[in-house]
């Protein structure tokens, strides 16, 4: 396994996260300890969950990803060897907290309480902003309009009130999730101007589909050391190959959930992959792999968060880590992305 830090600490996560959201959905809570048994003995110090999941987010599933996680935390005393994160719910559905803004201290200490009680921990490594409470570009949204119509939790309260979680113990670093160049900055700025706790991570979406984080987060990544976690590395499973060619695997999400994941189904990122599909296949390599590899060796990149439903793809998610990709295969790859750039934002 490959480690690098977490922002600027001296913390070593593994660049492969062990991703979570599918355990309570497509996955039952044996089957979810046998990927975590697996991934920790591989080396993957780093777990990622959020009080929402599992996913599709469903008032009956709410919380039952972070109940399992604490119940192998229960049955094998080993949350000392795992780093872990989850994260609060920005504006949501009612059925969280009323469905309002949740960075409040009232609503973001109810959320936290409810975490360490269903991780079944006294404390959350890295704890994250799911999404912001303004209204900005996230989840796949183009074309900015600026609103600020809705009432939103002003920054430096919201670190303040983390700050609170951080001298208690209760939440060791903080994170942001889902966001844009302009709310990372303010965040950093605030810490510095305010003393406040900093933001170490940024977790957004990023894969060969989707590499608007390049645009302008990846040098504030580096320069402010503050890097991607990606998720959604192989694109809800299109950068598998496991969809070409009109293929709806039974049991998949999108044969499950095909309606909630649409932002990955058109004939662009169809084109795109079969061109990706063919450079695997050319320097003989595997789809997913050479996905998740060109994300790993990325210098804005601290981890690489995957969402496996069965152990052989966790498998082949993890050893991804002991390919190499040559200066043809990056060549091959960044051709491709010139050719259809960004198809699933």
């Amino acid at each position: 396994m490959n480690y690098k830090k977490l922002g600027n600490t001296d913390i070593k996560v593994s660049t492969i996260c062990l991703g979570t959201m599918t355990w309570g959905e497509q996955n039952t809570q044996n089957e979810g300890f046998e990927q975590m048994d697996y991934a920790l003995d591989q080396g993957v110090n780093f777990w990622d969950t959020a009080e929402i999941y599992s996913v599709p987010p469903r008032e009956e599933t709410y919380g039952d990803t972070e109940v399992i996680i604490g119940n192998w935390f229960e049955k094998t005393k080993k949350r000392d060897q795992v780093i872990l994160a989850s994260k609060v719910c920005g504006p949501a559905r009612e059925y969280v907290r009323g469905g309002g803004n949740h960075f409040g201290e009232k609503n973001i200490t109810e959320a936290l309480e409810g975490s360490l009680k269903r991780l079944k921990t006294d404390y959350i490594d890295l704890y994250q902003l799911h999404w912001p409470e303004r209204k900005t570009n996230f989840f796949g949204k183009l074309g900015y309009e600026h609103d600020d119509s809705s009432e939103w939790t002003q920054f430096e309260d919201i670190l303040g009130n983390l700050k609170k979680f951080i001298d208690q113990g209760k939440v060791k670093h903080i994170g942001v999730s889902n966001e844009t160049p302009w709310g990372l900055s303010k965040y950093l700025e605030l810490s510095k101007d305010k003393s406040l706790p900093r933001m170490l991570s940024v977790q957004n979406p990023y894969n060969l589909l989707n590499r608007t984080y390049e645009i302008g987060l990846a040098e504030m990544s580096i320069r402010e050391q503050a890097g991607l976690l990606a998720y959604s590395p192989l694109a809800c499973g299109y950068l598998s190959g496991k969809y070409r060619n009109k293929q709806l695997p039974k049991n998949s999400r999108m044969e499950r959930d095909g309606d909630f994941w649409s932002r990955y189904n058109n004939q662009n990122a169809e084109k795109a992959i079969e061109l990706y599909y063919e450079i695997s296949k050319k320097h003989g390599l595997d789809l997913a792999q050479m996905s998740l590899k060109f994300l790993e060796i990325q210098p804005f990149v601290t981890s690489v968060i995957i969402g496996a439903t069965t152990m052989e793809q966790l498998k082949t998610n993890i050893e991804s880590v002991n390919i190499n990709l040559s200066d043809d295969v990056i060549k091959e790859i960044n051709d491709v992305q010139k050719i259809y750039p960004n198809p699933c934002p």
